[in-house]
């Protein structure tokens, strides 16, 4: 089928992807905008899975000061090249990354930051609502499963949707970018500061 460069230009819009990309998503989904955009995303990451096991020690800390200046950020983002680091494209990421930080507060980066006492912690006061609940021992372990995805998806950075499109998380916003640039770009640290909040 024909592909028209408005539909091309819409998807691009709407994924940040290239040209050529966004063409070939519309074919491979008959022109259907929802399953391009899916198909854009499978292929992001799987360009991120192949870009992970390259050194990324370029890039930038981005800042984000909220409110007045009662929330401070300050994030890490790298890349593999100066080149890319010195893109506006990676500028945003870096600054989008800090915005949402601010706003959403993450308490770790990924899912394998979670100390294993939390994660126990959080498995024992589920396992005590499921079984007050009334549910049956054997779907137990399967309901305290998704209960852990909804913690991740609340606790850490990576998982949390994006404050700017509730449609992907933080980790598909950078696989994205990962697509798009052929770089391997990861967020490395961060830190939040609420004024007046009590120091841990």
């Amino acid at each position: 089928m024909e592909i028209s460069a408005a539909l091309v230009k819409e998807l691009r819009t709407k994924t940040g992807a290239g040209m050529m990309d966004c063409k070939e998503a519309l074919k491979a989904s008959g022109g259907n905008m929802e399953k391009a955009i899916e198909y854009l995303r499978k292929k992001g990451m799987s360009a991120a899975t192949k870009r992970s096991s390259k050194a990324a020690k370029e890039g930038m800390v981005a800042s984000y000061i909220h409110m007045q200046g009662r929330i401070g950020v300050l994030v890490e983002v790298n890349c593999e090249t100066d080149f890319v680091a010195k893109t506006d494209d990676f500028k945003t990421l870096a600054k989008d990354v800090a915005m949402h930080i601010a706003a959403s507060n993450p308490t770790y980066l990924k899912a394998e930051d979670v100390p294993p006492a939390v994660l126990e912690k959080e498995k024992e006061i589920y396992r005590t609502q499921v079984l007050a609940e009334g549910k049956p021992e054997k779907v137990v372990d399967r309901i305290i499963e998704g209960k852990l995805k909804k913690y991740y998806e609340e606790v850490c950075l990576l998982d949390q949707k994006f404050i700017r499109d509730q449609n992907i998380t933080v980790g598909t916003l950078v696989n994205n970018m990962i697509a798009k640039t052929g770089e391997n770009i990861m967020v490395r640290r961060f830190a939040r500061y609420q004024l007046g909040e009590e120091i841990k």
